[in-house]
């Protein structure tokens, strides 16, 4: 297996690396936007060093786990770029991220919408609510900071997968009394692929900017779907899914299919970039016990460590580099 293309010490300087596992990959981390040209190694070197410094710029849509593909794109990037000629900064609490390559007056933005649509988790920071609510009809809350870009890369599917229904509100949060009604997740979710889809075509130049939307990213916290102890999860794998045919259960095939139906029906030309079956292998590239810890563990979790181990996000470098790989082969090669 290859090695990863973004290095420990490359991500440990824009601030974001996560503490390294003991494994031969090291690390790889739900909606987001990027405005890029996106190259790695030397094909970075050598295609963008082919270019004249020109205007781009690339926006992501996503949740903490777009967050980690984001950063991935950014330790790809970064140490290719004097230090005098690039920026990162975070803007309205953390909602708005933007690196910035000066000398080509590019920048690659993070933007957080979970969902797409308004809802009240669209606090960056503080959105772990018991009870997650969506409003139907409001993409332009968010849309409106999306304009203009020239790579749009929309993800949503995790948050939507919180039980069997959604709950979603007509009106509007400031309303006195709020109408709320319950629907299935894959109804929900098509509501939100139609309103992204009708939102791309009112405000999206096809002329101008190419549109990318990355499919669900599995999770590994079932160990025995894989043929491991029952009670088990990803918690100190260190070898890949060699079943060519393994389906993570957490990865509805019902939310593929919505997908696949309301994206036939798009006059706008979407890229779909299909990360779920290459990643679904990838049992031992999680962050595992080695996340970040926002409260500190119990006796009871340290002595089970399979307890609190993140079987969701991915470890950097590692995988998602290979989502950006991906990215940029669709976006030069389409």
């Amino acid at each position: 297996m290859k090695s990863p293309l973004s290095s420990s010490s490359s991500s440990s300087s824009m601030g974001v690396l996560r503490k390294p596992r003991l494994s031969p990959y090291l690390f790889t981390l739900l909606t987001f936007v990027v405005f890029i040209t996106i190259l790695y190694g030397e094909d970075f070197i050598c295609i963008f060093g082919q270019l004249e410094p020109i205007p781009g710029r690339a926006i992501s849509r996503p949740d903490s786990l777009n967050r980690g593909q984001y950063v991935s794109m950014i330790c790809l990037l970064h140490t290719l770029i004097p230090e005098h000629a690039k920026s990162m900064k975070s803007y309205d609490n953390d909602a708005l991220t933007v690196f910035r390559a000066k000398d080509y007056n590019a920048s690659i933005e993070f933007y957080w919408a979970p969902f797409l649509l308004e809802s009240n988790s669209d606090n960056a920071v503080v959105h772990r609510v018991p009870d997650r609510i969506v409003r139907r009809g409001s993409i332009n809350k968010h849309g409106k900071h999306w304009k203009g870009v020239d790579i749009l890369v929309f993800n949503t599917y995790l948050w939507w997968m919180t039980g069997l229904d959604i709950k979603i509100l007509k009106g509007s949060f400031e309303d006195e009394e709020k109408e709320i009604i319950e629907v299935s997740a894959e109804d929900a979710y098509r509501m939100a692929m139609r309103s992204m889809l009708r939102w791309v075509r009112k405000n999206m130049d096809r002329k101008k900017t190419r549109v990318f939307f990355t499919s669900m990213s599995p999770t590994h916290g079932k160990g025995i779907e894989w043929g491991g102890e029952p009670g088990k999860n990803c918690y100190n794998q260190t070898t890949i899914i060699e079943d060519s045919n393994y389906w993570d259960s957490n990865s509805r095939k019902t939310i593929m299919n919505v997908i696949a139906e309301e994206f036939s029906k798009s006059k706008f030309p979407i890229t779909f970039l299909n990360i779920t079956q290459l990643s679904s292998y990838r049992k031992d590239a999680h962050t595992s016990i080695y996340k970040k810890q926002w409260s500190p563990l119990t006796a009871e979790q340290l002595a089970n460590p399979v307890s609190y181990a993140d079987c969701v996000h991915w470890c950097l470098p590692g995988l998602q580099d290979t989502w950006n790989e991906l990215l940029f082969s669709k976006l030069f090669y389409p």
